[in-house]
C-alpha cells in the first residue's frame, strides 16, 4: 500500500503540473477563464483517489474494505479528503455539483457519463491531462480512464464541481 501512495503522488504531482496549458492559437480559451485555479482540497481530492487505484469494484460500495462503486467511490473521496458531504447516485450527486464545461475542468471536478442507457449512470474523479479516476463494473478495480477513448467520449455527459 506505501508503494501505491508513493506513485499515486508521483503521478498526481506531475499532473498538477500539466494540468493547466495556455490556450493553442487557433482554439477557444476555456469556457471559464474566470475560474480560479485548483484549491488545496480539491488536490486532496486527487491524491486521495490516486491511492485507491486498484481497490475492488462492488456494487452499492461505499469503503475500500468492501469494495466501492462509482458514486461510493465519489462521496468516500469527497467525505474523506475534502470534508464535503455528496451521497447517493451518479445522478444525484451531479444535480448537487455546479456545471463547468469539458474546456473548464480541473483536477477535483466530477465527470458523468450514460454508460446505461441512462443520463449520469456513472462518475468519475477528473485528475488533470484529460484523464479520470472511477470505479468501472466491468474492470472490477478502481482506475484511471482517459476522457477521450471512444467508449467514454461517446458517453460523456456533463461535468460538475463541488469546489470554488
Amino acid at each position: 500500500m506505501r508503494v501505491h501512495l508513493l506513485i499515486a503522488c508521483t503521478i498526481a504531482l506531475l499532473l498538477a503540473a500539466c494540468a493547466s496549458q495556455p490556450p493553442t492559437p487557433g482554439r477557444p480559451a476555456q469556457a471559464l477563464p474566470d475560474r480560479p485555479p485548483g484549491n488545496e482540497k480539491a488536490h486532496d481530492v486527487v491524491l486521495f483517489a490516486l491511492s485507491l487505484i486498484d481497490t475492488g469494484y462492488r456494487f452499492g460500495g461505499k469503503n475500500p474494505e468492501a469494495g466501492l462503486d462509482c458514486s461510493g467511490m465519489v462521496s468516500y473521496i469527497y467525505g474523506r479528503a475534502a470534508g464535503i458531504k455528496v451521497s447517493g447516485s451518479a445522478a444525484d450527486i451531479a444535480r448537487r455539483g455546479r456545471p463547468v464545461e469539458r474546456s473548464g475542468l480541473r483536477p477535483g471536478d466530477l465527470v458523468f457519463f450514460n454508460t446505461r442507457n441512462a443520463s449520469f449512470s456513472h462518475v468519475g474523479i477528473y485528475i488533470g491531462d484529460d484523464r479520470f479516476v472511477h470505479a468501472p463494473s466491468g474492470s472490477g478495480r478502481v482506475r484511471i480512464d482517459q476522457l477521450d477513448t471512444r467508449y467514454y467520449a461517446q458517453r460523456f455527459e456533463t461535468a460538475r464541481t463541488f469546489f470554488d
